[in-house]
């Protein structure tokens, strides 16, 4: 019989676990020693967090980052195959969206090993319940491209998209860039179209903010340190 692959959100930033995760979540990753995950010192803190008695030493960690290969991605699931399961840990969220891990879920799909999702925050679903935008039609779009003139073209592909299907279009930015993404998305929407930003959620001092662009390119907001989300709606 094969193991499982469980996949554990983590918190959003400090947030208490016992705030945004279930008993449950604690419940099943005191049974399992293998961890895929991005980073394993942040890995390990959150595992500590999760049960100050886990046994961190006995665990083995798995790196799945950029300059991980496709064999050994491959090679991560051989303890489910063995009849051991196995976690992936998000960096922040849910894994496998807008964070690494979707390689691994479809191999193991393919591979006939169940892949268990469990409860955790997300950011992009969070700031889409506390926008006022369509929550019915709604496309999330990652990082925008960085050289200016294409990020122009995209952002103006993409408002269109608002005002033609009616589909919120939601997109994040490097934080040290968010406020230069604010002043490229008043300088080409339409000054009627709603820009919500949602920044911190979950954490004592998160915000979220809907206004039509042009009242944005006057607000004064600190967003230079600060993991946002962005949403465009007409």
């Amino acid at each position: 019989m094969q193991g499982i692959l469980y996949l554990f959100p983590v918190t959003l930033g400090d947030t208490p676990i016992d705030k945004v995760l279930p008993p449950h979540n604690g419940a099943i990753i005191s049974t399992i020693r293998h961890f895929i995950v991005e980073n394993e010192r942040t890995a390990r803190r959150f595992l500590r967090k999760s049960d100050p008695a886990f046994d961190i030493d006995g665990s083995t960690f798995y790196i799945l980052n950029k300059h991980t290969s496709p064999e050994e991605i491959a090679s991560y699931l051989k303890p489910a195959k063995e009849g051991l399961s196995v976690g992936l840990l998000s960096e922040a969220g849910c894994p496998a969206i807008a964070d690494p891990g979707s390689d691994i879920v479809r191999i193991a799909q393919q591979s006939g090993i169940t892949v268990v999702p469990l409860v955790g925050p997300s950011s992009i679903v969070l700031s889409l319940m506390a926008s006022g935008f369509n929550g019915q039609s709604f496309a999330f779009n990652g990082y925008l491209p960085i050289d200016s003139t294409e990020r122009a073209k995209t952002l103006k592909r993409l408002e269109q998209r608002i005002y033609n299907e009616h589909q919120t279009q939601i997109f994040i930015e490097t934080p040290y860039r968010n406020h230069k993404l604010i002043d490229e998305l008043s300088k080409n929407c339409q000054p009627s179209t709603k820009l919500c930003v949602a920044a911190n959620l979950t954490c004592n001092d998160e915000w979220v903010k809907t206004m039509p662009v042009k009242q944005w390119a006057k607000e004064k907001v600190e967003l230079s340190k600060i993991p946002a989300i962005f949403l465009l709606y007409k």
